[in-house]
Parts: C-alpha cells; sequence; structure tokens
C-alpha cells in the first residue's frame, strides 16, 4: 500500500519550534517532489512549502518565509519541515504530499497535481 505518514506535530508556545518528518511506505520518496500543505478550521487547504526531486529547488508561501525551513534527509526516505518562530496562525492541520515529476527542479504548492497524500498531523500554536 503506498502511503505518506506525517509525524511530529504538536503543542507550542509562540516563538517555539517543531520539526515534522514526512516518510513515504511502499515507494520511494525520492522519486518525487515533496509539498507541505496545511488546513486550518474553516479554511481552504494552502500550500506551505515544496522541494524538488533531488532538492535543488525549495519554495515557501510567503507567510512562512524566513521562518520554516523544508529540506530531505540524508537517505532521500524523508522530507523535514523545521518550523522556527512559530505564531498562532500557524496553527493547522499539516499534510505531507507527493508528486511523480520527471523533472529535477520542479516542485508545487497546488493541490491539484498531488498524487499522493499523509493523514495529517495538528499544530497548534498557542500560550
Amino acid at each position: 500500500q503506498l502511503q505518506l505518514v506525517e509525524s511530529g506535530g504538536g503543542l507550542v508556545q509562540p516563538g517555539g519550534s517543531l520539526r515534522l518528518s514526512c516518510a513515504a511506505s511502499g515507494f520511494t520518496l525520492g522519486y518525487y517532489a515533496i509539498s507541505w500543505f496545511r488546513q486550518a478550521p474553516g479554511k481552504e487547504r494552502e500550500g506551505v512549502s515544496c522541494i524538488s526531486r533531488y532538492g535543488g529547488t525549495t519554495n515557501y508561501t510567503d507567510s512562512v518565509k524566513g521562518r520554516f525551513t523544508i529540506s530531505r534527509g540524508n537517505a532521500k526516505a524523508t522530507v523535514y519541515l523545521q518550523m522556527n518562530s512559530l505564531k498562532p496562525e500557524d496553527t493547522a492541520v499539516y499534510y505531507c504530499a507527493a508528486e511523480s515529476t520527471r523533472t529535477n527542479y520542479y516542485c508545487s504548492m497546488s493541490v491539484s497535481p498531488m498524487n499522493f497524500w499523509g493523514q495529517g498531523t495538528q499544530v497548534t500554536v498557542s500560550s
């Protein structure tokens, strides 16, 4: 069964940090561009960050630039989202998603191209 599994969410105070992980089961994560999305209650799912197949391209939505960092693990089996200086408005369920692509420097933060989704992990930023 092909699936993605996120971990690392939790409750953190404003200004704190969390690191989310995305691991693949049943397929090789290194062959896919990987994206992180989030969805807050009552809001649409939005793209947060993405990374290309070999990590040569990364993109971030404006609201997280300078605070979040996406990266691939050394074995390319895991993708991380390091989140620093967290704000209450970062509170959401965070999802990782994979897109099959033959382009090494491509990644997308749009929902529609994604082939696989994880189940999500809750991030709550509150004092």
